[in-house]
């Protein structure tokens, strides 16, 4: 029972809440170990969170599952793990982490709701509507990032960076659905409802446009918010964008991108550049 509630918990997505720590690292406080250990302890708990977020999805959808060709397998849909224990993990996780996010901050307690409740409105309804269904998704990674700097006292962060997360986490949505909508035309059985509003075509002309943006925002940002130094050695990160951008196109393309976490954890090249990425910033904002 352990291990199939674990499987629920969803642990790989745990990975996302690294958006948790953009305040920390880009108002230069990542070498500041109250404000580490404060955005370290709310990246767990936004993580519990969601964890619970997901055992309420799989009871909701258990009957639709049962009838999914692979999502037959996940643990409530195939009994693995009971109802009753689902909903008293589910409450149980929640008990223990908005008590907490109170303690941390009472903001952080708001995002943490805000986040909760959208999702469960998204699995119920927005998840069903074409074009909301990428924004809702992109607004979770906005949340992630906007808890972080409820975490702690921030001076020197750009309101850029809410600019340029929201549009790359647009840009990771659709490339997603477009995954999904080839997947489906490849296999038969039940698909997700909302991609019969979609299209490959239109899919790909929004992908362009919104990776165009996001690398033209990117770009101002690196030369524009006031809290960067005035060598303008931030722009040196700006090819380091382009590739990762890229190199996602290319696995979009390649049928590889329904999973973001799963390319993030698999990709070498994809992983050279954000460790490339993040190499360069740092330098950029502690040895500037």
């Amino acid at each position: 029972m352990l291990s199939a509630l674990i499987k629920t918990m969803r642990p790989k997505q745990w990975a996302k809440n690294i958006f948790v720590f953009t305040a920390l690292v880009f108002d230069r406080k990542l070498l500041n170990i109250n404000a580490f250990l404060h955005t370290l302890a709310g990246a767990a708990l936004f993580s519990l969170v969601a964890s619970a977020v997901y055992i309420f999805n799989d009871i909701a959808d258990r009957d639709a599952d049962q009838q999914h060709p692979t999502k037959k397998t996940r643990p409530i849909a195939s009994g693995e793990l009971s109802l009753s224990a689902a909903w008293t993990a589910g409450l149980g996780l929640l008990m223990v982490a908005l008590p907490l996010a109170y303690l941390l901050s009472p903001g952080f307690l708001i995002i943490c709701l805000v986040y909760f409740i959208l999702n469960l409105t998204y699995s119920a309804k927005l998840k069903h509507i074409p074009l909301i269904d990428v924004l809702v998704l992109a607004s979770f990674y906005l949340l992630r990032v906007i808890s972080g700097t409820t975490l702690i006292e921030v001076k020197r962060f750009s309101p850029w960076l809410y600019v340029v997360t929201s549009l790359f986490a647009l840009f990771i949505g659709l490339g997603k659905r477009r995954a999904e909508l080839v997947l489906q035309f490849n296999r038969t059985g039940s698909s997700r409802p909302v991609l019969d509003g979609y299209s490959i075509d239109l899919l790909d002309q929004l992908i362009t446009i919104v990776s165009g943006t996001t690398i033209v925002a990117y770009s101002l940002y690196t030369f524009s918010a006031p809290n960067l130094p005035e060598s303008h050695s931030m722009m040196l990160t700006i090819p380091f964008v382009l590739y990762g951008i890229f190199r996602y196109l290319y696995l979009i393309q390649a049928g590889e991108g329904g999973a973001p976490e799963d390319i993030a954890l698999s990709d070498r090249p994809l992983q050279a550049a954000i460790l490339l990425w993040t190499l360069v910033i740092l330098l950029v904002f502690y040895l500037d």
